[in-house]
């Protein structure tokens, strides 16, 4: 009979003495003056590391879309900081980490009530550790997005403190909470809608209030847009009427059907298509009872590679066309390889052996609803893992690179308390709250590491692009 895990529940008293302990051992102001280590890896070679097991012809249009600015490439460079955040400071107060928090992975989504929600959606990298790490993941992101849209010094460290402030804070309110209460915390539209008439309302001078307008328009199309994105939609972009049957559109480099896959993958598009079906069962097993049988109500009609994101691109990535009651029923599901978090180079391994299953736990773990098709298998070749979901479920992602300044910080404050939330669900936040204190020097502290982190990613940015003109990488633009 395996062993029962014995659970200590230490008072609430406890878990605030730990907090403020920590604070002796790690102050919050440690994080401050930030410098690369002397040992510090080449960041190149970090990446050329990365690329080893990607799809050969993909790493081009991965560099691409890194080498747009310094903000592609840090979204691009999650391993790069995994490996410069080993040798921060740590309280030693671990949560579930997203593992690549930064602003361009938060968004909405449907929730299995089809409600629409604002949350973390990429957990790719997902593992327990440091709750400083994805602090300062997400606060260097606003640091750099702000640069990215040339704004002022002082507006730059305006939004990158109103983001780690807003985590702060949120953290001293769950820590308030009762333990259902945090689990069923989530920032619904209908919230982040009265939050911003909020904001738009108290705004004075003609400026700003003609900026907060500005912003709450674009805010409202985002999400208006975001409720079109269905299955029925992406059939419409994606897919194509062949014969009287719905077949994926080739769109190559960046969507190539199975049918055209054959030599890349040493198999015949009869042998891609066999090999989905084995997987779609092997997949469906992985699911919940009800949504197993939901999902055999559906037929695989045609699979594709899918090229996403800027870190993902040359991982394997596929969608799937699936049909339900008729050709006006489909379903897309996306398929992406899941490979080692890069947080596992200097953390404890995660304890799945599956790094599908550690996506997906993770996801399940960290967010306030998740999707009813998430689950994971393992692919067709040996050391080849995946994980499911639904393409195109209602998600949207704000344009940052569109953003105003006091958009931006309407937008810090939604990242930080949702960042806030996703950790107090499997970390403990009356410690961390208690750590963080009442006071603003953590902001002040991850502002300061975010300043100084930006400065060395535009370095390496430099590096980068240095490194693709010289022909030591080779990078495709534009797609």
């Amino acid at each position: 009979m395996a062993e029962t895990k014995k659970v200590k529940h230490p008072s609430v008293e406890e878990r605030a003495a730990k907090g403020k302990g920590r604070r002796e051992k790690t102050p919050v102001s440690s994080h401050t003056g930030w410098k690369p280590a002397s040992d510090r890896p080449d960041p190149v070679a970090l990446l050329e590391e990365q690329n080893l097991t990607r799809e050969q012809d993909l790493v081009p249009v991965r560099h691409g879309r890194m080498l747009v600015s310094p903000f592609t490439f840090y979204r691009g460079a999650a391993k790069i900081m995994a490996t410069d955040l080993k040798d921060t400071p740590r309280a030693g107060l671990v949560s579930q980490l997203c593992g690549d928090a930064h602003l361009s992975n938060f968004g909405v989504f449907a929730s299995p009530e089809r409600t629409l929600l604002f949350d973390l959606n990429d957990f790719d990298e997902t593992l327990p550790g440091p709750f400083e790490y994805d602090v300062k993941r997400m606060a260097a992101s606003f640091t750099i997005a702000a640069r990215n849209n040339e704004y002022t010094k002082e507006e730059t460290h305006d939004v990158t403190l109103a983001a780690v402030r807003a985590y702060r804070e949120a953290m001293a309110e769950f820590a308030q909470m009762g333990t259902l209460d945090i689990w069923y915390a989530r920032l619904s539209e209908e919230q982040l809608m009265e939050t911003l008439e909020l904001a738009v309302a108290t705004q004075k001078g003609k400026a700003l209030k003609k900026a907060a307008h500005g912003m709450e328009k674009v805010a409202k199309q985002n999400v208006a847009k975001a409720h079109t994105r269905d299955s029925l939609q992406a059939l419409s972009k994606l897919a194509e009427r062949v014969d009287g049957e719905y077949r994926i559109v080739s769109q190559p480099p960046i969507v190539i059907p199975a049918r055209e896959l054959g030599e890349s993958f040493g198999m015949s598009a009869d042998g891609i298509q066999k090999a989905v079906r084995e997987q779609l069962r092997s997949y469906r097993a992985t699911l919940p009872d009800d949504r197993r049988i939901l999902l055999e109500r559906f037929e695989v009609i045609d699979v594709a590679r899918k090229v996403v994101g800027v870190g993902s691109v040359g991982t394997r990535a596929f969608i799937a066309l699936l049909q339900g009651r008729d050709e006006q029923d489909p379903l897309f599901l996306q398929v992406k390889e899941a490979t080692r978090s890069v947080l596992e180079d200097h953390l404890p391994k995660s304890r799945f052996k599956q790094p599908g299953e550690r996506v997906v736990q993770g996801q399940r773990m960290m967010q306030a609803a998740s999707d009813i098709f998430l689950g994971w298998t393992k692919g067709v070749q040996d050391n080849r893992y995946l994980y499911w979901r639904q393409l195109r479920d209602m998600k949207g992602s704000a344009i940052v690179e569109g953003m105003k300044p006091l958009g931006m910080n309407f937008y810090a404050n939604a990242c930080g308390w949702t960042l806030a939330r996703a950790h107090a669900r499997s970390g403990d936040p009356i410690a961390i709250a208690a750590y963080l204190g009442k006071s603003d020097k953590f902001d002040v502290s991850i502002t300061d590491f975010s300043e100084r982190y930006a400065d060395q990613n535009e370095k390496d940015y430099q590096a980068f692009a240095d490194a693709v003109r010289s022909g030591r990488l080779e990078a495709v633009e534009g797609l």
